[in-house]
């Protein structure tokens, strides 16, 4: 990460806005381990906001997370005064036109199709010397690393010889997170376990950080500290190195 990458503040997010397998009809943010409490600390008034999306084609599902998210940020007392929606119903970004915005939020969806639209508009680029707060949604927390770990998830892919599990990123950390472990951790595809077969088979010679939803990653000032109950995984091994309540500093 460069000097000027350094004033921006990120938060890697499994889900800001709770667990994915439960309801929030309150339309909240989760203020588990301090994430909102956080949030508010370099939060000031009149944010703009924007949504870069995961599948730039999905116009309605796209506007459903807008409305969604700007209700919740305004439901947890850090309010946007505009939310946009970054796909192709938007010309290319640029530095410049980024800049308007005060914090940017990197959707939730399929890793490798989001990758290729971060590619796409050259976000990477467009995000160097971005002084606002970046905040990752699972999919979007992911294509923050420098080296990506796409995870196979959809049925086909742990099989396919052309499916690419490592991708360049966002070069935001270099920290290759995996989200919602305590959700997916028993998960099956293709006739193998998710996680034994297939994650900790790819974990040798690297490093995950799988991470429970309502933990994450706080960014700031050329540190990162994790926040919340998640896991190393490395050669194989998976071992819980930070608990709900805790936090710690990872670099």
């Amino acid at each position: 990460m460069n000097q000027e990458q350094k004033k921006m503040t990120v938060f890697l997010t499994s889900s800001p806005s709770g667990p994915l397998d439960q309801p929030n009809d309150e339309k909240v943010l989760d203020e588990k381990n301090g994430f909102v409490k956080n949030l508010k600390n370099c939060w000031k008034p009149e944010m703009r906001g924007l949504i870069v999306a995961s599948a730039p084609d999905a116009y309605d599902r796209n506007d459903e997370m807008k409305d969604f998210f700007f209700q919740a940020f305004s439901n947890s007392g850090v309010p946007v005064t505009e939310f946009d929606i970054w796909d192709h119903r938007r010309r290319q970004p640029d530095r410049e036109t980024l800049a308007f915005y005060d914090v940017v939020m990197l959707g939730g969806g399929h890793v490798p199709t989001q990758n290729r639209y971060f590619e796409e508009i050259h976000l990477r680029e467009c995000l160097e010397g971005y002084g606002g707060i970046v905040i990752g949604v699972s999919a979007g927390t992911m294509n923050s690393a420098g080296v990506v770990y796409a995870q196979p998830e959809n049925p086909g892919e742990s099989v396919d010889p052309d499916y690419r599990r490592f991708l360049h990123g966002l070069d935001l950390t270099e920290i290759m997170v995996l989200p919602h472990y305590q959700m997916v951790k028993d998960f099956m595809l293709d006739g193998k376990r998710l996680m034994e077969d297939i994650t900790y088979a790819d974990s040798h010679g690297r490093q995950f950080l799988a991470l429970e939803d309502g933990s994450y990653l706080m960014i700031a000032d050329g540190k990162t500290r994790l926040f919340g109950r998640a896991h190393r995984i490395a050669d194989g091994v998976l071992t819980t190195i930070c608990e709900d309540g805790e936090s710690m500093l990872l670099a």
